[in-house]
């Protein structure tokens, strides 16, 4: 509960003070702090402001500011009591006393929300993932983390919350993750930040650090990968960098673990410790005694030595100190000319730091700029002031002010990297060179990358023919016990032919599914994926599209829908609307099943030549589309193309297996969930009505109501040579791909051939129609969720039902002119 909801004669305890900056400290030194009883006394004529009685006298809050205070109340900690069953029925009238409100509260209080801001390839999502237990997938390149990914844990007495927000290099507004990372510090507020630096590149990661430090927010860095700086015989004084920053700096290591502990430890110290630095002393003793408190129950052994030593050491150090990132006398002329003006709008202060307003409006951000306008009464002038400031910069300077604060911050990093960074001009990077001497070569580049898909399409037959064999038969043998033990009915007919010939028939390619996400895996991990962004950024530019539109096409063989997400890299939006257009026509591992029943039927000599060329017609339609959308249909300016070539790095064993075995697990709850039903419903839809009217099974099914659906639809698919049992196959697979394999299974099941669950040998068509057959399954409407994420991610539902008609058609088109070309060479 938040301290405004409090109502008069009501009394809570503080358990944490939100807001940051200027605005927390005001409110901590008028004695709002944590565990301490407040009582509403008041509420002014208009309920705003509101007088409060604590530590024995009377003061008076805004509404807005009260809003940033939580508290526990009576009525909650009554509630907190009845589910813990301390409180007997009869005693629900009694107050609660103020000590077991205390209490109470001092548990609410160990919850600590904390926010992971980091550039791409620093190992935030790794660090996330090792704090948390989550199994959040790493990616080595740009954007793989394109939402905010929630994880929890305790620790040392302490319920941590912890989100991992998408990499970015900046807080600027030029992509939606500094816009969506910078929306969530804002309006969350979160208690403690963990700015994830690469301890290999400290030059460019800090730039972002030092933006956190003109937000004014409590933060920690965790120097992550040290043990590569180590390797390297760089050295760097992380303690004096800190003091420099005025922000603690923890060496870590997220691929090991180590440096974890002392970073939660840190982290525990900020939140109890760091509102009271600085403070008058019999604040800073209250907060000491808590600290005493919490190191005697949770942490006598704690190597830092006495919790009060600890918090000692960051005060006199000066760890836990705001500093302002010196900009030079011009710039911070300007900076103080802005932000005396915001400043006349006392009620923003405990949301934003205004030096930080000051500074992005001066930096041209065009959503600070629409803030402003739109919420503070003075927005024109602030403006005016801003454009005057930065034309004064302009002359001064001889540059924008934009490029002026960049250089600025490039400027103090420097300095400060300079007495405590040493570098020993060791190449680091030579392995990384020479394997990107021949895997970006302008002649062996492009060949490199083709075999591998080729290897990767190999292996995916070779290998997962093994399993899938064993799997085959123990699916046989439950359709034969299902046959022998089970009495003559419908129920048995639906197990049957329903659940085991639906999704026996799709469960058998799990092996397969699992070897495809092996290889994506290793390509992500590794930072090869980035290159092939590189290689084929020419090819990406004639397309009228980007490089990194490369990353989230190949993202979409795995599965379209995050890689229509992972679009939100790439900067111009013409780009990304384009990419997310023709990201369903990559092939991705839904498909799959269906492509190795028909091949296996058909084309069993050529198989992986046949599976490379599907996805090669993915990729030239792709091109093709992306041509003509770019040049007609959507309209933009193309962005230059800017993209981090990360080091290569091998991924461990461990989180090739995790993502693996997450993929395998999401494909199997999808097994036992929409595949399971929808092969239920076509069962049904193909059992009823009147099943014993009839003698064949054949004739059964085409006077069903399936078969009067495939009736009615078969004369457009007829020209194609299909039937109408492909086309409900194909009607299927609008929810989910995989359905078109659950689909055939059930309604190519017969009774003659009841114990044959190799569905490739049931279907009666000829290879020229499978092959165009799996062409049209390639290319045809998205299912449902790949059209809802086009729908999120473009804010339209234009461009989804855009995306579903064109590949339709296009589908309808391509298998057309395959059939009907092919027939004249047959």
């Amino acid at each position: 509960m938040r301290l405004s909801e409090l109502k008069t004669g009501e009394k809570g305890v503080i358990i944490k003070v939100m807001g940051h900056g200027g605005f927390r400290r005001r409110i901590i030194e008028m004695g709002f702090i944590k565990g301490k009883t407040v009582e509403v006394l008041l509420n002014a004529p208009l309920k705003d402001p509101i007088k409060y009685k604590i530590m024995g006298y009377e003061i008076s809050l805004r509404r807005q500011e009260a809003e940033m205070i939580e508290v526990m109340s009576e009525e909650e900690a009554r509630a907190s009591m009845h589910e813990d069953r301390v409180l007997n029925p009869i005693e629900e009238d009694i107050p609660v006393s103020e000590e077991k409100l205390k209490e109470i509260a001092q548990g609410k209080r160990r919850t600590i929300n904390v926010a992971l801001v980091g550039n791409p390839n620093c190992g935030k999502t790794s660090l996330f993932n090792i704090a948390s237990g989550a199994h959040e997938h790493v990616g080595n390149y740009s954007g793989v983390t394109v939402d905010a990914k929630e994880g929890h844990f305790d620790f040392q007495g302490y319920h941590f919350r912890l989100v991992d927000l998408p990499g970015t290099y900046s807080l600027s507004a030029y992509s939606p993750e500094e816009l969506y990372v910078r929306k969530h510090i804002i309006d969350e507020t979160p208690d403690v930040i963990i700015n994830v630096v690469d301890a290999g590149n400290l030059e460019r990661n800090l730039y972002l650090t030092t933006q956190l430090i003109d937000m004014n927010v409590r933060m920690v860095v965790a120097l992550n990968m040290y043990d590569a700086l180590e390797h390297s015989g760089n050295t760097l004084d992380h303690k004096t960098l800190g003091q420099l920053l005025g922000v603690p700096m923890v060496p870590t290591v997220s691929r090991t673990g180590k440096g974890i502990d002392t970073l939660f430890h840190v982290i525990i110290g900020l939140y109890e410790g760091a509102d009271f630095m600085g403070q008058k002393d019999e604040i800073k003793n209250e907060a000491l005694r808590e600290l005493r408190q919490w190191h005697d129950q949770y942490a006598p052994d704690h190597k830092f030595g006495s919790k009060e030593e600890e918090v000692q050491e960051f005060d006199s150090k000066s760890y836990i100190r705001h500093i302002h990132i010196n900009h030079g006398p011009e710039l911070e002329r300007s900076i103080d000319a802005v932000k005396k003006e915001i400043c006349k709008n006392e009620n923003i202060r405990y949301k934003y730091s205004t030096r930080f307003l000051a500074i992005k409006l001066l930096e041209n951000d065009k959503d600070i700029e629409q803030h402003v306008i739109s919420t503070l009464p003075n927005g024109a002038e602030v403006i005016q002031i801003r454009d005057r400031e930065a034309e004064r910069i302009r002359r001064a300077m001889n540059e924008d002010s934009e490029q002026a604060i960049t250089d600025a911050k490039y400027g103090f990093i420097s300095g400060a990297l300079k007495e405590t960074f040493v570098e020993k001009n060791q190449n680091t990077e030579a392995f990384t060179r020479v394997v990107d001497s021949i895997v970006t070569h302008k002649i062996w580049g492009f060949p490199i990358f083709f075999l591998f898909l080729y290897i990767m399409f190999e292996c995916t037959f070779i290998l997962g023919a093994y399993p899938q064999e064993w799997i085959e038969w123990l699916v046989a043998q439950i359709g034969s016990l299902a046959e022998h033990y089970m009495p003559a009915g419908p129920l048995k007919d639906l197990v049957i032919d329903g659940i085991i010939g639906g999704v026996g028939g799709v469960i058998v390619f799990l092996p397969n599914i699992l070897l495809l996400y092996i290889f994506i895996s290793f390509m992500e991990d590794t930072g090869y994926m980035a290159r092939a962004a590189f290689i084929m950024d020419k090819i990406m530019h004639k397309m009228g599209l980007h490089g990194k539109s490369f990353i989230p096409l190949i993202m979409g063989f795995g599965c379209n829908v995050p890689a229509i997400m992972a679009s939100r890299i790439i900067e111009s939006r013409k780009a990304r609307l384009v990419t997310m257009l023709i990201n369903p026509l990559m092939s991705c591992s839904a498909r799959l099943p269906i492509y190795l029943v028909l091949i296996g039927a058909f084309f069993p000599s050529h198989a992986s030549l046949i599976l490379l060329s599907l996805y090669v017609a993915g990729i030239l339609l792709a091109v093709l589309m992306a041509r003509i959308f770019s040049k007609f249909i959507v309209k933009g300016e193309d962005a230059p193309f800017v993209m981090e070539l990360p080091p290569y790095r091998m991924p461990t064993a461990k989180s090739v297996a995790r993502h693996t075995w997450e993929k395998g697990a999401q494909y199997l709850k999808k097994m036992g969930g929409i595949i399971m039903i929808a092969s239920i419903i076509i069962w049904f839809l193909g059992y009823y009505p009147n099943h014993d009217r009839y003698e064949t099974t054949a004739e059964q099914q085409e006077n069903s109501y399936i078969g009067q659906i495939g009736k009615a639809i078969e004369p457009v698919i007829e020209p194609l040579g299909f039937d109408w049992k492909m086309g409900i196959g194909i009607l299927s697979g609008v929810g989910a791909k995989e359905l078109v394999v659950s689909t055939l299974g059930v309604l190519y099941t017969n009774e003659e051939d009841i114990e044959n669950v190799n569905l490739s040998e049931r279907i009666p068509i000829t290879p020229l129609v499978a092959y165009g057959y799996m062409l049209f399954v390639l290319i045809y409407f998205p299912c449902i969720a790949t059209i809802a994420a086009i729908k999120n991610e473009s804010g339209s539902w234009k461009w989804a039902a855009f995306a579903a008609c064109y590949t339709t058609v296009l589908a309808w088109i391509v298998a057309f002119a395959v059939h009907q070309i092919g027939k004249l060479f047959i």
